[in-house]
């Protein structure tokens, strides 16, 4: 439980606080004095003071500080949730008054008392979610009826029995063959006019290798289409990763930060961070002194490590730190604004104005904009081997159909063996799982010219009313030349509206060696006189690489284009939108 919880400015101006109980002393001034001024523990954003454990955010564009005080003996693992959205929620209100207050530009000071009922909804909504997740984490103890020892006993026995034979022959096919034999001995089979005795099983013959049984061959056969197939489309959606709706009605995919802030509680990460990560390289700075090359040099070359680390390519990362290094040069460190601060606000700064988008990602408006032209809105998927181009085309698909958009998918991957048949399937699904069942594959088979395919779907597309177009071409790698020109001929003969680069976020150098060689690729065989370019990113398998997330700040420094979405999971739901906060956290995290 809280004691006490204060905004204030770095210059110890207090904005808004709240005391839950008498707090004696006034361990915030103690954490200004101790910790702020003097430049101590900067690693950390907890302090003890007394009997209380003060915990901590800056936002460091508006030079305020969020407290939180809380009895030293307590454990609240969720006040790191606690200060990032209060944070979040009072900057977002107040971001002219405090700036009006530090600039001097107000005769009177604001007032900040409406923030109380704001404050007690961000708390009560993170209290409901740890408690949910802490249920979550927590096992229920099994009854006696669900184990192996009630199986032992008579009763046990006997409602096994009684499941037996209630079930199907499948299911009595997997059942133990002890509990088979059990059943045999007591009759449950006739054979031959024989009561408790099975006939003797004929001779099988033998499946070499290389070659499949009738049995298995069924077993693998799905395209009939039967109950069960569609039994689990219903598990190919995520009620949990789903969007939401804006007041005018349109479908938006969920931030990825909404799924991956709960990295952030695991224990150590404060202990860590006074020790190693990227605030504790410049430690060895001394107060009051002017940030020179000299001094700035081995500081920057482990940050040049750190980003290494995080999967930026080598070259970009030496690039942001020059950036970072220039914003330093002649700067003195001292008072409350500390070495930490310098290098967050700096850091921050260069990593923004990368990740930023510099051009549109409202896909939707784009879309409107090109029917009220009398024709539909292309996209075109492509991308090396095995990254998730298919996949992630039919996640656009599901949030272009929750959008109530008419969808034609063009199977243009003529060479990969199994590629169109994937897309029928994606489209079966997609039908079976959304109200606007408009959504249909067009496809001329294999060894077709991709181009042409591609150009014929786009006239059928226009001639039958269809909002969008979606391209998806076969993976090639970069260095793969006839296959690089056959996608630079799509390109050109097409001129699709949205050319997006399906890439993994699990790479680093190579992310930018791909990247430039299809907009090469793209650009030098194209034999026009203004060759388009890759206008987006799709990052997919997000969710598989923690904080390394260097592959998104990699792709954005080399294309000047924007994560369109990210891809988490393998449900047409897990679909994402790029938070640019999110990746500069995992960045600068140890």
């Amino acid at each position: 439980m809280l004691d006490h919880f204060a905004i204030a400015t770095k210059g110890g101006v207090v904005l808004w606080a709240k005391d839950y109980t008498d707090v004696t002393g006034n361990p915030v001034n103690a954490l200004i004095q101790d910790v702020l001024i003097q430049s101590t523990q900067t690693s950390s954003t907890k302090h003890n003071s007394g009997s209380y454990t003060l915990q901590w955010a800056f936002a460091n564009e508006l030079n305020v500080i969020f407290v939180a005080v809380y009895q030293k003996m307590l454990q609240l693992p969720y006040l790191d949730d606690l200060l990032t959205l209060v944070k979040r929620h009072f900057v977002a209100r107040f971001a002219a008054e405090i700036r009006m207050l530090t600039d001097g530009d107000t005769a009177s000071f604001p007032s900040f008392d409406s923030f109380d009922e704001e404050f007690d909804l961000v708390w009560q909504a993170v209290e409901e979610r740890f408690e949910q997740m802490s249920k979550s984490r927590q096992g229920v103890p099994r009854k006696f009826e669900d184990t192996r020892k009630f199986q032992t006993t008579a009763r046990g026995a006997k409602l096994e029995l009684e499941e037996l034979a209630q079930a199907n022959e499948m299911e009595i096919s997997r059942k133990p063959a002890k509990m088979r034999s059990w059943e045999d001995r007591h009759g449950g089979h006739a054979s031959d006019g024989k009561k408790g005795r099975k006939g003797k099983k004929g001779k099988e013959n033998r499946v070499w290798d290389g070659k499949a049984s009738k049995e298995s061959s069924q077993a693998l056969d799905f395209s009939g289409g039967g109950s069960e197939s569609e039994a689990n489309v219903a598990m190919l959606v995520d009620e949990k990763s789903k969007g939401v709706r804006t007041k005018d009605g349109v479908y938006e995919v969920a931030d990825v930060a909404e799924r991956s802030d709960s990295f952030q509680l695991l224990e150590g990460k404060e202990s860590k961070e006074s020790t190693g990560g990227i605030m504790g390289m410049f430690r060895a700075l001394a107060s009051g002194r002017v940030l020179t090359e000299d001094t700035l040099a081995q500081p920057m070359a482990q940050m040049r490590s750190h980003l290494a680390n995080k999967n930026v390519a080598a070259d970009i990362a030496d690039k942001v730190c020059q950036t970072v290094a220039r914003g330093l040069l002649g700067m003195r460190v001292g008072g409350l604004q500390n070495i930490r601060t310098l290098i967050e606000q700096s850091m921050e700064t260069a990593l923004t104005r990368v990740l930023t988008p510099s051009s549109s990602t409202d896909i939707i408006r784009d879309i409107d904009h090109v029917r009220r032209q009398g024709r539909p809105y292309t996209m075109a998927f492509v991308g090396v081997n095995g990254v998730g181009k298919s996949t992630n085309l039919s996640k656009v698909c599901y949030w272009l159909l929750q959008n109530n958009k008419r969808v034609l998918i063009a199977a243009c991957d003529t060479f990969r063996s199994g590629a169109v048949e994937q897309l029928r399937v994606h489209v079966r699904n997609l039908r079976a799982l959304s109200e606007n069942q408009n959504v249909e594959i067009f496809e001329r088979g294999y060894g077709k010219d991709s181009a042409g395919i591609a150009r014929d779907a786009i006239a059928f597309g226009a001639s039958h009313d269809f909002d969008v177009v979606l391209i998806d071409t076969a993976g090639r790698m970069q260095d793969n030349e006839p296959l690089m020109r056959a996608l630079a001929k799509l390109v050109s003969v097409n001129s699709p509206d949205k050319i997006l680069f399906v890439g993994e976020a699990l790479v680093g150098n190579e992310a930018v060696d791909q990247l430039q060689k299809f907009n090469r690729a793209i650009s030098d065989f194209s034999g026009q006189a203004r060759p388009r370019q890759i206008d987006g990113i799709i990052l997919t398998k997000f969710d598989t690489i923690d904080d390394r997330v260097g592959a998104a700040l990699s792709m954005t420094y080399v294309t000047g284009q924007p994560i369109v979405f990210v891809g988490t999971g393998q449900t047409y739901t897990d679909l994402r939108k790029m938070n640019v906060d999110h990746v500069i956290r995992a960045l600068l995290r140890p």
